[in-house]
């Protein structure tokens, strides 16, 4: 294996794209093949990066959320097709605008004011997974932004996803895809059925079992120091310090644990989970997270017909969508093969997982609203696969 052009194409994320910290790390057979770092960890620029720093990983969180509810559904403690106002009771009657311009710019999502009619159907666990469910991506709605201040920032994960219930769905369930706050949803669904806290519940039986220690939640105190400088791009690609307004916008209160994009994490950690995945849900000191046959799942689209052309628009090329995931069908696109899953998230970070090759790619930045970032994430992984003569 020779990964000297992928090193460079990383080294050079700074100087030809202003990228200021990448870090890089492949497994293959749970053994790590890859390593590479580049650039510095402060504003400042005089702290090189280390595997001891903290990326935000954002949507990245939803592969461990999802692996949490696959974990319950193995267990027979839930239902792919369970209507979630079964464990969630103020999902009950949702309410769907008359209509949503998907277009418009910015994105004008409906509030409790806006005409809308009862949903002619219930909203599943499924439907949450696959972001069939019609949800919007509202996280500075009015009424969550009211629940923090009635409760001094305090609210908790179940309190914060029943005042979402209140928030109008974009569209029916199960008839269109959109990026939603339904993984949000589903944490509070892990919380109702473990009777833990969502945090609890992943340390118990996803890091614990992996003897992964560097994944958080809350963090600014004891952990704040480790976290990576957060950049944003401009809107003519620039990229300058992030003042906290969009990087802040997903932790809605001090106590809530977003399942859709509130873990920071390192690349070792995220690298050491992903690995498990990749090999039938072992992990390389031998525990099981999930059945071979559950992971199977995450390899298995979902999308069609316009859930696909929906899809189409996040720009990845070959992918459709699955259970929190894209799933690449069309391997013609891509040096991985049909059946690789994976995500990304909104400061960079990239998840690959083959589970044919027994293959792990785990890359972190911290840049926001960056729309290079598909482009270094593509070049990333075909530039590994090629290292690795596949």
């Amino acid at each position: 294996m020779n990964f000297e052009r992928l090193t460079a194409w990383i080294d050079s994320l700074g100087p030809v794209y202003g990228v200021p910290a990448a870090d890089c790390r492949i497994t293959r057979e749970h053994e790590t093949v890859y390593r590479h770092m580049a650039g510095c960890a402060d504003e400042a620029r005089t702290i090189p990066l280390t595997d001891r720093h903290l990326f935000r990983l954002y949507s990245a969180t939803k592969i461990v959320t999802m692996t949490a509810v696959l974990q319950l559904i193995e267990q027979g403690r839930l239902g792919l097709y369970d209507e979630v106002r079964r464990y969630l009771p103020e999902y009950d009657r949702m309410m769907v605008a008359d209509f949503f311009e998907e277009e418009s710019i910015p994105r004008l999502w409906p509030t409790e004011e806006t005409p809308c009619h009862l949903a002619h159907q219930t909203i599943r666990i499924i439907d949450l997974m696959s972001m069939t469910a019609g949800m919007s991506y509202d996280t500075g709605a009015k009424t969550l932004l009211d629940l923090k201040k009635e409760t001094g920032g305090q609210a908790d994960t179940r309190t914060v996803v029943a005042r979402m219930a209140r928030l109008p769905l974009i569209f029916e369930p199960r008839t269109r895809w959109a990026y939603s706050l339904g993984h949000d949803v589903l944490a509070a669904v892990v919380e109702v059925i473990s009777g833990m806290r969502f945090s609890e519940y992943l340390r118990r039986f996803i890091f614990d079992p992996l003897e992964i220690t560097d994944f958080y939640f809350h963090w600014k105190g004891e952990h704040g120091g480790r976290v990576c400088a957060m950049y944003m791009a401009d809107e003519n690609g620039a990229i300058l310090p992030e003042d906290g307004r969009m990087s802040g916008s997903f932790q809605l209160t001090d106590r809530y644990e977003s399942g859709g994009a509130g873990l920071v994490g390192s690349v070792d950690a995220y690298s050491t989970f992903a690995d498990a995945l990749c090999n039938g849900g072992i992990g390389k000191n031998g525990a099981r997270i999930l059945a071979e046959e559950t992971v199977k799942l995450f390899g298995t689209s979902y999308t069609t017909g316009r859930m696909s052309v929906d899809f189409a628009k996040t720009n990845k090329p070959g992918y459709e969508y699955g259970l929190g995931v894209r799933v690449l069908k069309d391997a013609s696109v891509s040096r991985s093969p049909a059946g690789e899953f994976g995500w990304d998230g909104a400061a960079g970070a990239y998840v690959l997982i083959d589970p044919v090759n027994h293959i792990s790619i785990f890359y972190a930045q911290h840049v926001m609203g960056y729309a290079a970032s598909f482009e270094i994430h593509t070049k990333i992984r075909d530039l590994a696969y090629e290292a690795m003569g596949l």
